[in-house]
């Protein structure tokens, strides 16, 4: 059976990915979670009543006003400010839905910070997901130019982590 701590995990994991329907079973136990926009279900089976929690989303509205007589200020296109662009040729991706770690334990430095060189082998972070460490290697040599994610935060697949300039 599994602990409430360890249900709210998978539902938290479960709502913050782009995943829609989660079935899982162990000793008897059976939980099963489908998003949808308005109505959450969780399902405890056996014997365990079916819980719903409803999340009502305000839509964002926007309005303009606008007069026809009104004299037109500035035709002038606007020049974007983009913040400083990062030059990189490969962006580092997660191969898995899970929770990302850039140190092997608290207590140590990140694996990899913004001008590291690294090559294919490099283990860049770890990836937690259902309680297994997958290290993430480099797969190129190169410098780290930017990190995309924090330590700790949730990712998704396919999702940029780090920013590289090969050589």
């Amino acid at each position: 059976m599994l602990k409430v701590q360890e249900i709210r995990e998978i539902i938290k994991l479960i709502d913050q990915s782009t995943i829609n329907e989660f079935t899982y079973e162990t000793n008897g136990t059976t939980i099963s979670m489908k998003k949808e926009t308005e109505t959450k279900t969780v399902q405890l089976s056996p014997a365990s009543p079916v819980q719903e929690v409803k999340e009502v989303q305000q839509p964002k509205v926007e309005v303009t006003e606008t007069q026809e007589n009104q004299p037109v200020a500035n035709t002038e296109p606007k020049e974007e400010s983009t913040p400083n662009r990062v030059e990189y040729d490969y962006e580092i991706t997660s191969p898995m839905v899970g929770t990302l770690y850039r140190a092997p334990n608290p207590e140590s430095g990140p694996f990899v910070n913004v001008g590291s060189n690294i090559n294919k082998d490099t283990v860049v972070c770890i990836v937690e997901a259902m309680k297994l460490f997958n290290e993430i290697e480099a797969e190129v040599s190169g410098e780290i130019v930017e990190v995309l994610v924090e330590n700790g935060e949730l990712v998704e697949y396919g999702q940029p982590l780090f920013r590289v300039k090969t050589k």
